[in-house]
């Protein structure tokens, strides 16, 4: 129905509002990669696990994803730039370039990395936890974790192991950027020690060195551990490692004993050497136990087998129990010494009269006049006194 000529038009004041509400809710978001799964959206969680097809890291990640978790995949070399826009060919991004500037999860457990190249993080200016774990790390760059200034938690448990001691020189050489560190895992990665530049990071508040290769921790790591200014020292975890109970474990057992608290798993720590003390709680040891073979200086050397404190109180019962007897004996002996005289004198009289009686008895068998007569001839005939022949 048309409106009447002089009547005004009436218009719902609210419609152009309900427009653009629509049309802000009917924007498309910010599209999930490819082979990815998005929780809650980019902001919170993204997730990729694609198994052996996903051979590089996504690039159509959202600029505003604030987790990243890549598991399952093949990634094998993380190139330089991997995450601002570098590719598989070894193609760097174009420098300064930031595509997640609010990453601060970085998660890549379980993907075959096998090599970390330098700057193979560069453009990941807020990333604050990044977890390597649970891959056969082979190589890492000196520069690998460079342009991570603001990194808090590193994680490499079970990554370490195939790589050897040039490994672990890389890794000592990698962390020293990392000043902001403060949490270091290290876990199960047969460790026979503790990479000097992780032990010297100013702000580290835990260090896991759990289920390693470590006999002990010496003086100068000892030392290391300690921090100067106020800064808080950090917790070191050390359980499951084959600890050797000889004198160069005396220094630990000293640091043990004066700050548990910075061990958790201190009442868990045992000794794998010697065979004496073999799964004996560290804390429990004496260090007057704590010997090595003289001329050992160094603590190098083999450790004395020491008898455990049972056996030596066996030892020590079954001596006195021998004493007491031998004492027991003694005191027979003297209480009864007259008896035991008599008795030994006529033992002597009883050997003196047998000696007697086998001497008479061979004197008699020795006199002639008691010869005994020849028998006759078996074929001779006896003949009788009255037969006349």
């Amino acid at each position: 129905m048309a409106p009447r000529v002089g009547q005004p038009e009436h218009r719902c004041p609210l419609l152009p509002g309900l427009l653009l509400v629509a049309a802000a809710l009917s924007r498309p978001a910010a599209p999930c990669p490819f082979q990815c799964y998005c929780f809650g959206g980019p902001k919170l969680l993204l997730r990729c696990a694609s198994g052996a097809e996903l051979r590089q890291p996504p690039r159509d990640v959202p600029p505003d994803a604030r987790n990243l978790t890549i598991v399952g995949a093949n990634l094998t070399v993380l190139r330089a730039a991997a995450f601002a826009g570098g590719d598989a060919d070894g193609e760097e991004a174009a420098a300064g370039g930031v595509r997640l500037p609010l990453l601060t999860a970085l998660r890549l457990t379980h993907n075959n990395i096998e090599v970390v190249e330098d700057g193979a993080f560069d453009g990941l200016p807020s990333l604050a936890a990044l977890d390597l774990s649970h891959n056969p790390l082979r190589a890492l760059g000196v520069g690998a974790f460079r342009g991570l200034p603001g990194l808090r938690s590193l994680q490499l448990n079970h990554a370490l192991a195939r790589g050897g001691p040039a490994l672990l020189a890389s890794l000592d050489a990698a962390l020293a950027p990392l000043d902001e560190l403060r949490l270091l895992g290290l876990a199960g990665n047969a460790l026979n020690r503790l990479p000097p530049t992780a032990l010297r990071r100013p702000r580290l508040e835990q260090l896991d060195a759990s289920l390693n290769s470590l006999t002990g921790l010496g003086p100068d790591e000892l030392h290391a551990l300690e921090r100067d200014g106020g800064l808080p020292a950090p917790r070191l975890l050390l359980a499951d490692n084959p600890l050797r109970c000889g004198c160069p474990a005396r220094p630990l057992l000293a640091w043990l004993r004066n700050a548990t608290e910075r061990v958790p798993d201190a009442r868990r720590l045992r000794c794998a050497a010697p065979r004496a003390l073999h799964d004996r709680p560290f804390l429990e040891l004496d260090e007057a136990r704590l010997r090595c073979v003289d001329g050992d200086t160094d603590g190098r050397g083999e450790e004395v087998e020491l008898a455990s404190p049972e056996l030596e109180a066996s030892y020590v019962f079954f001596g006195l129990v021998l004493a007491l007897i031998g004492l027991i004996f003694l005191m027979v002996l003297y209480l009864n010494r007259r008896g035991i005289q008599r008795w030994m004198r006529n033992l002597r009289e009883a050997c003196r009269d047998q000696m007697e009686g086998y001497h008479y008895r061979y004197e008699q068998d020795a006199d002639p006049r008691r010869a005994s007569a020849p028998t006759a001839p078996a074929g001779s005939r006896a003949t009788s006194p009255g037969s006349g022949l």
